[in-house]
């Protein structure tokens, strides 16, 4: 028998719920069963993530709960589970503290094996850095901030009550329950996450109703075996006094009600002799027991009065648009209407795009704009409609749009000013698989940072989103700990990678014809990241040496990264090439492809791709063409920019050190050998899940159409998907 069971329920935290589990496993003090509770579904999230860790570690049991049953099911299908002396409770996206489980064991041994071990947690505010450390209280101390043995559960046949509140009711009921109790102050055990946008329980709805439900089960259970203590009582109204206190929370036609009924429970347990505390509060708690609702009501209104004059001070006026804004914002929402926005309004491309292009196909009652910058102007297709951002169409179609979709944050004036409407849908497409650090897992990276502005600011606009968008499990996990929310994650794949699974054999030979490939050549991609750290972003490799070394065979298609000196639009038009598609030396053998329309052209037309550490590299995986990644100052790029991965250990083919092994690996052919084929596989599963050339219509139904997921074309599996062909099955298929 273990000293501890430790239960996980894991519901919408997948993405959190690896650092939970390592936090455990990885603990000193080793005598436990680590059992998470995911729901009984095949295709689960949170079931694969539990199970691959059970295959690692036989001391994780993952078992199975319905979602309907919530918080308080998972919990109880953990209870029944459990053959620990102790059971502790841990939620998915909160870790245990290094040491934890041996100061927590030291503790009950001294102390005589108590009913239930209460001790400190830390709640921590980690999108700004800040912690506050809470000391146990007793029976108002959460569930997954004690350890309780598992004997005493039993005899005393304790669960969690179903429903909202689940925590409050369950406090009550072992605080009522317990005959020794022990605390560990000083040590934090338990280190809790605060959600973005507060606790899901104090968000307005009908679920507010429960509180009652839950406080009158304890003080029922109390009168049944007349324990109740003042303490006890205080702490359970000041819940119902907080949530009255903001009713908002509540539906106004159940507020009096809800009123009433907490004055009945206030008056029939009120403990004799019970004292009131002071102040404010103590007001409230002589409003609730002479029933007074519209004395309450006055109380709370005169608090608002003084927080709303507090927030109503004189702020520099808003410009002409700003104003124009708000004024365009009391008209109705156009159900009709969708803004997209690529790269800050660099132009039309990605994932927008691609959207754009799939809704007009299944929803074409659309009406759909472009947010761009005022140099993009020139470079939009004809049939594509407009507005320039910061003016006051662009102000006006914001203010009365639907949806809004874009795969990159505006710059922060604008962004700022962006208000979420009631009814409008948000989605971010996100713009690639990460690599690098994003949101605000960049605050330990003090020059990756400064790129993001403050994170307070940025997770305001996070708190916009409505859908993320996912091509892979990684980078559901990534956005989950990079841009924390309340959105929705659609793991549907990248709608810019559809093209990859549906273009033709003359597709690729247009691409080539359109990029002037010479016949008969091998087209070899060079797709160069910015770096934070260094100055200019220009190509690192000396592409010219690189053509001389590999021979007449190859030609090479120069895309530079959309941060690059001299770009313009989506191309690249840097020292020595002309921005037109040729270029000024090597004999014409390398080719400027920075301003061609779309990278997903590019990427069809080459035989190969060579990066460092460019995003570009999960979409052209999709190909199953040759990769060989350029890692010649990976260590530097890891320390400053900060890696989601190891890259070099995980590659999706060879890894060159420097430009000499770079060559070597396409003079003699190896960049295309069988390794090269087993990184690439590798890479593949674990990167390419979503994208099966019909991403663009999920999310499409799902966002714009409003259809149920489960009702969604299923992915197909990665060994049933058949790619683009490559451009030499093209060229065989043309001739």
């Amino acid at each position: 028998m273990p000293r501890f069971s430790i239960i996980v329920p894991t519901y919408g935290v997948e993405g959190r719920l690896s650092l939970a589990l390592e936090s455990v496993l990885g603990q000193p003090f080793g005598d436990f069963e680590l059992i998470p509770v995911h729901e009984a579904a095949a295709d689960s999230p949170a079931g694969a993530v539990s199970a691959a860790y059970a295959t690692r570690d036989t001391r994780v049991t993952p078992v199975q709960s319905s979602p309907s049953g919530g918080l308080s099911a998972a919990r109880n299908a953990g209870l029944a589970a459990a053959h620990g002396t102790y059971v502790l409770f841990l939620d998915g996206d909160d870790t245990l503290a290094p040491g934890a489980l041996q100061a927590i064991a030291d503790r009950l041994g001294g102390t005589g094996d108590p009913d239930v071990l209460y001790f400190a947690h830390e709640r921590a505010h980690w999108w700004e850095g800040g912690t506050t450390v809470v000391r146990p209280t007793g029976p108002d101390t959460p569930a997954w901030s004690a350890a309780y043995r598992r004997d005493f559960l039993g005899e005393r046949q304790l669960m969690f009550p179903i429903g909202h509140f689940t925590d409050l009711g369950w406090s009550g009921l072992v605080a009522l329950a317990a005959d020794r109790t022990a605390e560990l102050r000083d040590t934090v055990c338990v280190r809790h996450l605060l959600r973005r946008r507060g606790s899901r329980l104090d968000a307005p709805g009908d679920h507010q109703l429960e509180l009652l439900d839950q406080v009158e089960l304890v003080l029922a259970r109390a009168a049944a075996g007349q324990r109740l203590s003042e303490a006890l009582f205080a702490q359970l109204f000041a819940v119902v006094l907080r949530s009255l206190a903001h009713p908002e929370r509540l539906p106004a036609h159940h507020r009096r009600a809800f009123f009433r009924r907490a004055t009945h429970l206030y008056r029939l347990h009120h403990p004799a002799g019970f004292r009131p505390p002071t102040g404010s509060l103590g007001v409230q708690h002589r409003l609730l027991a002479t029933g007074s609702y519209a004395g309450f009501r006055v109380l709370c209104a005169a608090h608002r009065a003084v927080a709303g004059a507090l927030a109503a001070l004189p702020r520099p006026r808003a410009p002409l648009t700003r104003a124009l804004y708000a004024a365009q914002r009391v008209l109705p929402l156009d159900r009709n209407l969708a803004v997209y926005c690529a790269y800050r309004g660099r132009g039309v491309g990605r994932d927008p795009a691609a959207l754009h292009a799939k809704a007009r196909e299944l929803a074409p009652w659309l009406r759909s704009v472009f947010l761009v910058e005022p140099d993009a102007v020139d470079r939009l297709p004809s049939d594509v409609e407009y507005a320039v951002i910061g003016s006051r169409r662009s102000w006006r179609v914001l203010a009365r749009a639907k949806y809004l979709v874009h795969n990159a944050d505006f710059d922060a004036d604008f962004a700022d000013a962006v208000v979420k409407r009631r009814g409008t849908v948000h989605l971010q497409t996100q713009h690639g698989t990460p690599l690098t650090t994003r949101g605000v897992r960049r605050s330990p990276y003090p020059v990756a940072a400064a790129a993001s502005g403050r994170f307070t600011d940025l997770l305001g606009r996070v708190d916009r989103w409505d859908f993320c968008l996912s091509t892979n499990r990684h980078s559901t996990e990534t956005w989950e700990r990079a841009f924390p929310g309340r959105y929705e994650q659609l793991e549907y794949g990248c709608p810019r990678n559809d093209v990859y699974y549906t273009a033709t054999a003359e597709d690729v030979a247009r691409a080539r014809r359109e990029l002037g490939v010479p016949e008969g050549r091998k087209a070899v991609l060079y797709a160069p990241t910015h770096r934070d750290h260094a100055t200019g972003h220009g190509p690192r490799l000396d592409l010219a040496a690189f053509c001389e070394a590999v021979g007449e065979e190859f030609v090479v298609l120069l895309r530079a990264h959309h941060f690059s000196d001299g770009f313009s639009g989506d191309g690249f038009s840097g020292d020595g090439f002309s921005g037109d598609g040729t270029s000024r030396g090597s004999d014409g053998r390398i080719i400027d492809v920075g301003a061609h329309r779309s990278t997903e052209d590019v990427c069809l037309a080459a035989d190969a791709l060579i990066t460092d550490y460019s995003s570009l590299m999960f979409d052209y995986a999709h190909l199953d063409r040759p990769i060989v990644i350029l890692a010649d100052d990976w260590e530097v790029y890891r320390e400053t920019r900060g890696v989601c991965f190891d890259l070099p250990t995980t590659p999706p083919g060879h890894v060159a050190r420097t430009e000499r092994e770079l060559a070597d690996l396409f003079r003699d052919g190896s960049y295309a050998d069988l390794k090269a084929d087993v990184l690439r596989a590798v890479f593949r599963e674990r990167f390419c899940q979503f994208d099966d050339g019909r991403a663009a219509e999920r999310v499409v139904r799902r966002v714009f159409l409003g259809e149920r997921p489960e009702a969604l074309p299923p992915v197909v599996p990665l060994a049933e998907r058949t790619p683009a062909p490559a451009p030499a099955a093209a060229t065989l298929v043309r001739s």
